[in-house]
This record gives C-alpha cells, structure tokens and sequence, in this order.
C-alpha cells in the first residue's frame, strides 16, 4: 500500500481539498496520511482542525508553526519552524508522495523539506499568478521542487511547462473548488440562517479582505476605504470572512470585529464557516467583495458578480463577473454599482467559470495511482521549450 501525505494549513485550502481526501481515504491501495499545520492548530483562528476530525479524517501528524505575530519577522520565523516539524514528521511517516495545494509559506515549507526528503510532490493550483503578494514566489519556488502538477486551467499549465517542467507530468484538470460547488449539496436559507446566525430578511455583500503583502502598511488604509464604501449602500446586510495568518492580517480583523460591534444589527463576521456554509453562503449573496481567490476561482460559477480591490490578484485568469477596481473609496463604490448592473441584467446567469473541469478529484487520484504504481524519482530534467 502507496502512503500519501496531504498537507493542510487553512481552512479554505482544506475546504479544496476535501473531495480529493474523500477518494483516497476511500482507495484501497493507498494510505491517506492527513498532516495539518498552520491556521488549524491556532485559537485565535478557530482551531479548525476539529473541523476535519469531525468530517471523519484521521490526522496523522500535527505541525506547530505558527507564532502569535503577522510582522515579516514572524512570518519568516513560522515558516522555519514549519520546515524543523516536517523534517520531523517525514521522518516519522515515511510517504510515497507529498500532496500540496496552493502558495502559502506552509506549503512552501512542506514542499521544501519533502524535496530534501527525496519524495515526490504533488502540486496543485501551479502556474497562477497573484502579483500583489508573496505568495507568488512561492507558488513557482513549489513547482521547481514538484514532480507532478495539476494545473485548473490550460493556461497555467502552460506555464508551469515555461517554468521548465516536462509536459507528461503536467495535467489541466480544473480546480477543486468548482468541483465542490458541482457536487456539494448546499444549505438552504434557513438551515445556514439557523446554523450561522445570520439574518436573510435583506440582500447581502459577501467580504473577504486579505493584507497584499508585497506592499508594505497598506492594509489599514485600504480596508477602511472598503468600510467608507459600504456606507452608500445601507440596503445590504454584511458577512464578512476573517483574513489568513498573513503580514497584517490581524489589522484587518481588529478592524472587522470594531465595525461588527458598531454595526451589529446588518454585519456579522467568521473566523471559519467550513466549505459547506461557505459554499451555501457565497451562493445566496448578491456579490463577493475584496481580494481574496475565491471570488476569481469559485463566485463565477454561482452566476454571481465579484468586485475585485486591488492587485493582490493580479495576474489571475478572469471571467466576465470579475470586476477589478482601485482601492480607494470611490472605486470600491464606483464597481459594486457596476456589479448591481450586472445582477439587473442578468447577463451572467449563463456565463461559465473559467475554472471548470471534469471529475477533478478523481482524475488527480488516477494520475497519482499511476505514478506511485510505476514508482517515481525526485530527479528530473528541465524541459527547455523549442
């Protein structure tokens, strides 16, 4: 039996991930080792670990890495210790193959000690762009240290292959997300009004702000434009999404819980819904407003528009329900009218996401099955384009 080690430290990469969790925790001829890190192992982000036992996943191993700081310092200093535990814990469980999704410090410290490990990665969500955060480099620093890649888009595998990877290990698939909103049987109203506490009596915003860590305190600022916004549109009701451990971070949550406690009667905040009341929620809100991923990779297949500040998603492939806009608060207001006009119109109803894939968890699975089947090496050749 092939053991798979998959790494998790936020709750929205988890969310991602629970698809493919489910069909290899389901597959005989593989060990699912379910390793979880960062944000899930920390209070102050609402320990969301007990989330995943409580979906029934055994954890094999836990990484505390994560200090109580979100300066430069202590980021990089989390990101150390992160790399000191999995030298640990691939020692301990021994895998076949390393899973990892996505860009964040966690995961390039996972990939990073894996790699000195000599065991092959498995990279998903390689070959994006975000410009306006770290998390860039570090999504490209983990595809040079990937031996398989799935890409959700053609584009991006393309340019996973410009980065020097061999094409027969680089496979468009679709992202996970878009699965999950396919497959996932959602909450109705008042299941997800009774499970959340929040009240459906108004149309309403939904908000996910993140720092853009390539520039430098400006996340106070901008986060009170977006607030200063919100005071020309009195008909929404408010939910906002907390923002990840990242530089600045807990600015912005300091933020949102002073205007929650002023505002309590139209805006509520969440430290973590879980994917099947984010995914619930995100389907019954009017738009997504802010800069997070989810409003680029999963709002456009619920039809819905996304008002997108900022830079922090530069680079990303869009679809027509992405509206970008400046940070200022004449900006931020100037696209959530233009995304009214959307919703009016109904012209995204029939506009797919440019995300969409088949049977994405599954196909992932297969092409590991293989892989593990005919055994792989770390060692590889840079594939130079003609």
């Amino acid at each position: 039996m092939k053991k798979v080690c998959v790494i998790t430290g936020t709750r929205a990469e988890y969310g991602l991930l629970k698809p493919l969790l489910r069909k290899i925790d389901d597959e005989r001829e593989v060990l699912l080792q379910l390793v979880v890190t960062g944000m899930h192992l920390s209070p102050e982000f609402g320990l969301t670990y007990r989330e995943i036992e409580q979906d029934g996943f055994g954890i094999a191993d836990r990484n505390e890495m994560l200090l109580s700081s979100d300066t430069p310092n202590g980021i990089t200093k989390s990101t150390g210790l992160g790399m000191i535990g999995f030298a640990d814990i691939f020692t301990r469980l021994v895998p076949d193959m390393v899973v990892i999704l996505g860009d964040r410090y966690e995961a390039f410290a996972a990939a990073a000690a894996a790699m000195i490990h000599r065991i092959p990665i498995a990279h998903i969500h390689g070959g994006e762009l975000t410009l306006g955060a770290v998390d860039d480099s570090f999504r490209h620093s983990i595809t040079k240290m990937s031996t398989l890649h799935f890409a959700s888009t053609e584009i991006y595998r393309r340019r996973i292959i410009q980065l020097g990877e061999s094409p027969e290990r680089v496979f468009c698939v679709g992202a996970l997300g878009v699965e999950n909103i396919k497959t996932q049987k959602l909450m109705s109203k008042d299941e997800l009004a009774e499970s959340i506490g929040f009240s459906f009596d108004k149309p309403y915003l939904m908000v996910t702000f993140h720092p853009v860590t390539l520039e430098r305190n400006t996340a106070k600022e901008q986060f009170e434009n977006l607030l200063q916004a919100f005071e020309e549109f009195q008909e929404y009701r408010i939910m906002f999404t907390k923002a990840n451990a990242d530089t600045d971070g807990r600015i912005i949550n300091q933020m949102i819980d002073n205007y929650v406690a002023e505002n309590g009667d139209k805006a509520r905040a969440y430290t973590s819904l879980g994917m099947e009341r984010y995914l619930s929620a995100l389907g019954y809100c009017e738009m997504v407003i802010g800069n997070s991923s989810s409003g680029i990779l999963e709002a456009p297949s619920f039809h819905i528009p996304t008002v997108n500040i900022g830079n922090r998603q530069d680079g990303r492939v869009r679809g027509k329900s992405v509206i970008d806009c400046g940070c200022s608060a004449e900006e931020i207001a100037g696209a959530i009218r233009v995304a009214q006009e959307m919703n009016r119109n109904g012209v995204l109803q029939n506009e797919p996401g440019p995300y969409e894939g088949e049977h994405t968890s599954e196909n992932i699975l297969k092409i590991m099955k293989e892989h593990l089947t005919e055994g792989m090496s770390v060692r590889k050749r840079f594939y130079d384009l003609a």
